[in-house]
């Protein structure tokens, strides 16, 4: 087999530093991965900009929950793909539903078209649509160059069948990347089983906060009191070791 491609789902400038640094091929940049990856600020992605020697490709996703978007959102969508294509970033990361589980092709088609030449990757919402084959042609006619997907299944483990069938349906026309609780102890058997040439996962760990003074009464957005204390980042060492994996 060829040596996969890896791609890191990091949160923030931080992140995209110690994916870069344990060996990620690209990343995939995004802030709130607690609600899924959301688009991060210009000033996260100018600074990334700046610092980045792999390719690294933004989330466009206005807030979290589900991926049938008002008209208002879309149009915040496609500013920002325009926005995007001016500073010349490499790739975006995108995904539109209709209200009966199937690809938006009208506005995912308006989004590919707003950010060539930048590279266009299909996220999760197609492990949400109904029909995981009729999703992948509809994103083949929409020109989407690669779609994320855990095999519609929690995680890939779980979705090897789809996974598989997913990557023979695709041929050449479409590029595949697996996703879904990757690590070091699975992702060798997840590739075997499937034939996927392409690999994205978060490498996450949590760390206390550096606040020596914790307000005890307030939570900031409704969240639990110890989240506030509490840093999800990227782990270099982790990157490193599901790497190796991979391409054992």
């Amino acid at each position: 087999m060829t040596t996969p491609l890896i791609e890191i789902c990091v949160e923030g400038l931080d992140g995209f530093l110690a994916a870069q640094e344990g060996g990620a091929d690209r990343v995939e940049l995004c802030a709130s991965l607690i609600e899924g990856g959301l688009t991060p600020s210009i000033g996260t992605i100018l600074e990334v900009k700046a610092r980045a020697r792999i390719p690294f490709h933004v989330i466009i996703r206005p807030r979290g929950g589900d991926f049938l978007y008002s008209d208002t959102e879309f149009a915040s969508m496609l500013a920002d793909v325009k926005a995007l294509r001016e500073l010349g970033v490499p790739g975006i990361v995108i995904g539109c539903l209709t209200a009966d589980g199937r690809i938006d092709e009208d506005r995912t088609a308006r989004l590919v078209q707003a950010a060539r030449p930048m590279k266009v990757t299909c996220h999760r919402a197609f492990d949400m649509t109904r029909d995981a084959e009729e999703a992948l042609e509809a994103l083949i006619r929409c020109g989407v160059d690669r779609v994320l997907t855990s095999g519609q299944r929690p995680d890939a483990m779980a979705g090897l069948a789809i996974l598989k069938r997913s990557v023979e349906q695709a041929g050449d026309r479409i590029v595949i990347m697996g996703c879904g609780d990757l690590d070091e102890a699975n992702i060798a058997e997840v590739r075997r089983a499937t034939g996927l040439q392409e690999m994205h996962f978060a490498a996450l760990r949590q760390e206390p906060s550096g606040m020596v003074f914790r307000n005890a009464d307030v939570g900031m957005g409704g969240t639990d009191l110890e989240r506030e204390y509490t840093n999800t980042v990227t782990d270099p060492d982790r990157v490193r070791a599901t790497i190796r994996a991979a391409r054992a």
